[in-house]
Formats: structure tokens, sequence, C-alpha cells
């Protein structure tokens, strides 16, 4: 079953992700601070965490697909969010064979995965022009509400999804083990 509902959770994220938008508060706005909802990269750093295996790449892949769908629908240039997010998911796969999956790392590798990917798409887009910010002005102004913000949402979804996560995983790996 989790081979539907996966695919299924992350293209309402995606779909989720332009309309969050509108709601952040109106007071982020005026105080300058931008805040992007990364709830596409969230759940897939639990995927990494509490569905693959250690020997398993299913998030990594649906990294590159979801990052590819989401530089398609929101982006003006292709390949971005595709090569940052399958890069920090390869990250979060290394981190997870040294480190034991519990809340804490979960936490922690969210916040450091998420710094890095936003930070990533702040020096590819700084690089080729796109954007003009300064490096303290990006780390003040987006940097840490993007991570702020999305560690709420991160806690949102661990609470939702991390038992469901780990209930198709056992179904599904055990499934496959008997069959071989």
């Amino acid at each position: 079953m989790s081979r539907i509902y996966l695919p299924l959770i992350l293209a309402l994220l995606i779909i989720l992700q332009g309309a969050t938008a509108n709601l952040i508060p109106a007071s982020f706005d005026a105080a300058g601070w931008i805040v992007v909802i990364h709830g596409c990269f969230l759940f897939l750093v639990l995927i990494k965490l509490f569905y693959d295996l250690e020997t398993t790449y299913y998030a990594l892949l649906a990294a590159l697909f979801v990052g590819l769908i989401i530089d398609i629908i929101y982006t003006d240039i292709i390949g971005v969010y595709m090569f940052s997010y399958a890069l920090m998911i390869y990250f979060v796969h290394g981190m997870r064979k040294i480190l034991q999956t519990n809340f804490y790392v979960a936490t922690l590798l969210t916040a450091v995965s998420l710094g890095l990917v936003d930070s990533l798409l702040y020096f590819i887009y700084h690089f080729i022009g796109v954007t003009q910010m300064e490096m303290s002005d990006y780390f003040y102004y987006r940097l840490m509400p993007t991570v702020a913000i999305n560690l709420i949402l991160f806690f949102v979804l661990y609470l939702l999804f991390r038992k469901t996560l780990i209930k198709w995983s056992d179904e599904r790996f055990d499934l496959e083990k008997s069959t071989n």
C-alpha cells in the first residue's frame, strides 16, 4: 500500500508547498523575513529515516523526481531543487548509517540538512545571478526564519507519519524478504 500512498503524499505536499505562501503571517513579511516552506524535503527526510533501509534508495529517487517537479512548477531554472534535494537526502542517508534514528537525531539531521539545502539553493542562485542578496542578509532574513518554520512543520509531519512509515517499511521489506 505504501507504494501508492508515498507518491500521493508527496504529490499533495508539492501542491501545498505553493499554497503555504499564503499561510505565512503578514508580520514576517513586514519584518522583511523570507520564509520558504520545504514540506516535500521534510517528508523525504522522514522517508529516508523511517522507511528506507540502509541498502535502499527510494527517498533518493523520490528526491530527484520531486525536485524536478518543483523545478518545473515553481522555478525558472531546471535542476536546482532536483540536485539540492538529492544531495541532501544522500547526506542524510550517509549520516543515518552512523547515527541511531530517534527523535533527537531526526530533528538534528532535519535542521542541518534543511539549512544545507536552503544554503545550497542560495549559493546556486547567487552564483548564476538570480539573487543579489548578501550572505549576512540571507542568513538573518531567509535562512533562520525558514529553518524555524520548517522545523515546526517537521514536528507535525514527524508526529503524523513516523509510525506509519515504520509500519509501511516493515510491511514492504518483510514481504520482499519472504518472497526471495
